[in-house]
């Protein structure tokens, strides 16, 4: 499909509702939020900005010249100026676990305005571990320390809305059950997904564990999968933004009928 499950979402989402868009968190827009429905994307500047009056000359003259492209430039500068603070400016040798951080306070700012977006998607490079993944201090704890942070962010910069909010971790493979040569993992199957929020029933792990013995291994390498992703989105989907099932079976994740919601995700 030329769209992603999140985008396909926002366009069955009754008209005239609060959320009439998405924000995209990053360089590119992630592929979940990619499609028909309308987004903005935001990501931090690694170079100066355009002063106040650099900016106000040139909306000037694309009114004359191109209007939707003054409104867009418009609609740029002000989610700039809202995510955008000292504590935003880039820093010196920030690290990926930083800029998990440093994006995750930007699009809190923009979300927690009375008139921000509702719906968001990040994206944070950096898991393919395929050497040196580590222990306790290797580059995976590392990469887990910086997610952490980032969520941290989210509940601290969106405030009282964060009791509203469900936060979605997952990713699109999984690792191997085993070390490679290299002391890393390669792709595999199973993996997890993470739920965070105010408005998230926690506390708890949900899944039937298959187990790490040989015989239990999905083709003798990796975690075999016992849940369907799709499941828990739905589950979420539904009881967070009031998707029916029928929509979220036939819209958002076509021809998935026999996959069901999860139930009881939310408090």
């Amino acid at each position: 499909m030329q769209s992603g499950w999140l985008n396909r979402a926002l366009e069955v989402l009754p008209k005239g509702g609060r959320v009439t868009g998405g924000l995209a968190v990053g360089a590119t827009t992630p592929l979940l939020l990619r499609g028909a429905a309308p987004t903005v994307g935001w990501a931090p500047a690694a170079l100066p900005q355009a002063d106040d009056d650099t900016a106000s000359r040139l909306i000037d003259l694309y009114n004359h010249r191109d209007p939707a492209l003054a409104t867009a430039l418009s609609q740029g500068l002000k989610l700039e100026k809202t995510a955008f603070g000292d504590d935003m400016k880039p820093k010196p040798g920030i690290n990926n676990v930083g800029v998990m951080r440093q994006v995750s306070r930007g699009a809190a700012k923009l979300m927690a305005v009375d008139d921000g977006p509702r719906i968001a998607a990040l994206a944070f490079d950096g898991w393919d571990t395929h050497a040196n993944e580590g222990g306790p201090v290797g580059r995976l704890a590392q990469l887990l320390s910086g997610l952490d942070g980032a969520l941290g962010e989210l509940e601290s910069g969106l405030g009282e809305r964060w009791r509203d909010t469900v936060v979605v971790v997952a990713t699109e493979f999984g690792r191997t059950a085993r070390i490679n040569g290299t002391e890393g993992t390669d792709h595999g199957t199973g993996t997890i997904a993470l739920l965070a929020g105010g408005a998230v029933n926690g506390g708890r792990v949900i899944a039937d564990w298959p187990g790490l013995k040989a015989s239990n291994l999905h083709e003798g390498r990796d975690l075999a999968p016992t849940s369907d992703l799709r499941a828990a989105l739905k589950g979420v989907l539904g009881d967070h933004l009031g998707l029916s099932e029928r929509l979220l079976a036939e819209r958002v994740f076509p021809d998935s009928a026999q996959v069901k919601p999860m139930q009881g995700l939310l408090g």
